[in-house]
Formats: C-alpha cells, structure tokens, sequence
C-alpha cells in the first residue's frame, strides 16, 4: 500500500521516515531522547517529509536539502557533529516518495504521461543511521568530501542522470586527490542514482583523465530495482533510493565483513519546478562519505 495507511502520498513519506529512524534507534539501543541532533531532509517542498515525520519524536531538527544527495549530507554532518564534541549521538536520515516526487516535480499520475528512455523511477523509500563515537565492529565514517555545485548546462527534467554525473566525478575525483588514494584502494565506489545514462557519463569523465573506474563502480539507482523485470527505464531516483542502499545493504554488508572500505557518493539534481519553467538549466550536487569497518 503506497499510502502506507495515510490519507495522502506526503503523509505517507512523513510516515515511512519516521519508521525508518524509530528502527535505526532501536537497533541502536537509543531513545529519541538521547539524540543531540536529528539530521534529515527529503524532495518536498520545505522538507516536509522529514519535518512533519519526525516532529512527534521531539529531537532536536536540523532541516537540509541536497536533493537525492541528503543521504550522504546528513550522514556527512552528523558524523562531523559527533567527531568534533558537539554532540555524542545524532542521526541522519532521508526519504523519498514516487507518487509525492511526481505530483511536484512532473505531472499528476493520472495525466499518464509517457517516460522518456532517459528518466528514472523515484523510490519510495527512506534510510537513516545513528551515529557516534567510533566503535569496534561497526563502521566507521572515516572522511567525508562536500559537493560543489556543477552545472553541465542540461536543461532536461527527465534527465536526471546526464544533469549529476558530472557533479558526482568532481566530489569523487577531490576525494581521490585529496586522500592521496585510487579506485584500487576501495572495494567499491558507490553513487546515489546516477542510473545507466548518468554512470556511462561518469565513467566516461573518468577515462577522459587516464582513470578506469567502472570495475570499482557501483550505482543505487541501477541495484534498488531490476530494469529487465521492472519499467524503472534508466533505474532509480530519489533521496530514498541510496539511502535504502546505503542503510539496507551497504553498512551491513561491511559490519559483516563482506565490505572493508568503500566510498558513498550520493548525487542530488538541484531541480526546481520554477527554474526549469523559466528555462534554467539544472545544477547538480554530490555529496561524499568514506566508510570502513571500525578496527
């Protein structure tokens, strides 16, 4: 039930990241009393998904907005909060919505309008982790790379993917020089919902500059769904959709052992329904995690 029981679709997203955070607590053995900071933001506007979801758990709201990139933002904040004293435990979260997503950003669903080869399924989804002091066994947020805005001139909204991969090359290449690392140092480099059109772009960029990253890549947007048996055309979007990557299979799979060191570059497209009215071209943002298991 996409309504989640609620009487509308952005209820439903308020609905689905409230369960998503009450369950990363609870997993963490944490009350929301014991949170310094709630980090969280989502696509609607005036982060409504988030700030209507988590109202009722009363903890403290830091409200942020980089699109499809929050993931990675609020994680990145969170994990700078705890590692320089100002807080002992945060949490970080996001969430997305297909239904919401379409109702602001594109057409009513009812409109039925067709999807451009290029386009991408908003997940309806949510992710969020609780984050403190570096602990053995868990993983460990180990640097964290902010994004600058990188405008590629596209002016497409059904083109999400061409719009960011130019912003997730800068993010990952200034973590690669700056670290003094290479792909081979990381056992995968994972990107938010580039999908296919936007991870060839990418990949691409890379190659322009002597570096093969394609073996090492990994993108959210082409592992949440399966475009051979699903009508997702170029794969996933949305905020939700690396978060439930990162929070539902990544970080497991590196408390298991499974990862031991990879790199999370959530990618937003910084898209308004306004701007794209009045021509503008559509900037994007990536935002860029480190993660390791903690020894």
């Amino acid at each position: 039930d996409d309504t989640l029981g609620e009487a509308s679709f952005e209820k439903a997203e308020s609905a689905l990241q409230k369960e998503a955070v009450t369950r990363a607590l609870s997993k963490a053995g944490k009350t929301p009393d014991e949170v310094d900071f709630s980090l969280a933001g989502d696509l609607l506007n005036q982060c409504i998904g988030s700030s209507f979801g988590l109202r009722s758990l009363n903890m403290p709201f830091i409200g942020l907005y980089g699109a499809c990139s929050t993931m990675a933002l609020s994680l990145g904040l969170a994990s700078m909060l705890v590692d320089c004293g100002a807080a002992r435990v945060t949490a970080a979260s996001t969430s997305s919505h297909f239904c919401s997503a379409e109702r602001q950003f594109r057409l009513p669903l009812e409109y039925g309008g067709q999807r451009t080869p290029t386009s991408q399924r908003t997940a309806t989804a949510a992710g969020a982790s609780v984050v403190e002091k570096k602990q053995s066994g868990k993983p460990a947020v180990d640097a964290v790379t902010i994004g600058r805005i990188t405008d590629l001139g596209i002016k497409d909204a059904n083109n999400m993917g061409a719009a960011m991969a130019g912003a997730a090359y800068d993010t990952i290449n200034r973590h690669l020089l700056a670290t003094g690392t290479s792909p081979a140092d990381y056992d995968v480099i994972y990107t938010g919902d580039l999908g296919q059109v936007g991870s060839e772009l990418m990949c691409e960029l890379f190659r322009r500059d002597g570096t093969e990253i394609s073996h090492k890549h990994k993108d959210c947007g082409l592992m949440l769904y399966d475009r051979e048996k699903q009508d997702v055309h170029a794969g996933g979007s949305g905020c939700g959709c690396s978060a439930s990557v990162l929070c539902g299979h990544i970080l497991p799979q590196i408390a298991e052992g499974k990862l031991h060191r990879v790199l999370f570059a959530a990618t937003g497209a910084l898209m308004s329904t306004t701007k794209v009215q009045q021509g503008e071209s559509i900037p994007g943002i990536s935002h860029l995690v480190e993660i390791s298991d903690a020894l």
